[in-house]
């Protein structure tokens, strides 16, 4: 298993005893690469979805959209979308593999940013209308607070999917942890190609750990308590 002692290898210069440790093509350098596909693909995709997913949870029009955002969601193939837009925009910048990934990004978001809006107890809507708060006000203060745990369930899902996903960067010859793994099966350097899985997914499990953390601080102690009872 020449492989596995390669890779550990690769794991000593991980922690800074070689060349994957320093230059452009080291883990740092790649790191940054990937979050900042990651963070700007997470971005556009909730300026776009969470406002259209409250407005139609909060109006009840357009309701079309967020099915065929669903529907989109599973149907999209990430790849052939890389190669689409790499055929018409070339590869000089990072928009190839952004487009794609706000793509894929924006129907898990949209989808529940609705859901956590429409989901709301109408009596509590009603008691907030009764109050004399206008349609805004209700949403802002009322309805967005309640559904905040499915938003940023949205958000969650998302920034994981784009995490693992940005990987596909590579095939465009861009940055990213997903060089480890594509040059790593290129040259059958098969310590490259788990070393950089391995950092793939503990990046994923860094996001998730955040937005738990994120949810834990943003949402009310009365909205999660009303969350574990149910």
């Amino acid at each position: 298993m020449s492989w596995l002692t390669d890779f550990l290898g690769w794991l000593g210069d991980f922690f800074g005893n070689g060349d994957n440790w320093s230059g452009p093509g080291g883990i740092p350098v790649r790191l940054l690469e990937h979050l900042q596909f990651s963070v700007l693909a997470l971005l556009l995709a909730v300026l776009i979805a969470v406002p259209v997913g409250l407005l139609i949870g909060h109006t009840g029009r357009g309701e079309v959209v967020v099915v065929v955002s669903a529907n989109l969601a599973r149907a999209l193939p990430t790849l052939g979308l890389l190669v689409m837009f790499v055929l018409l925009l070339g590869t000089s910048s990072i928009w190839p593999v952004i487009i794609p990934l706000v793509l894929l990004s924006v129907p898990p978001i949209l989808v529940n940013t609705f859901e956590g809006i429409r989901g709301v107890d109408p009596d509590l809507r009603d008691a907030a209308y009764g109050m004399g708060l206008r349609g805004g006000q209700v949403l802002g203060r009322v309805l967005v607070p309640v559904a905040l745990p499915l938003i940023l369930l949205g958000c969650r899902l998302s920034a994981i999917q784009v995490v693992a996903t940005t990987t596909v960067a590579s095939y465009t010859g861009l940055g990213g942890l997903g060089r480890y793994v594509i040059d790593g099966f290129a040259t059958k350097d098969y310590a490259s190609v788990v070393g950089g899985s391995v950092l793939i997914v503990l990046f994923a499990l860094v996001v998730q750990i955040l937005f738990t953390l994120v949810q834990r601080v943003t949402v009310s102690p009365g909205v999660s308590q009303r969350l574990k009872v149910r």
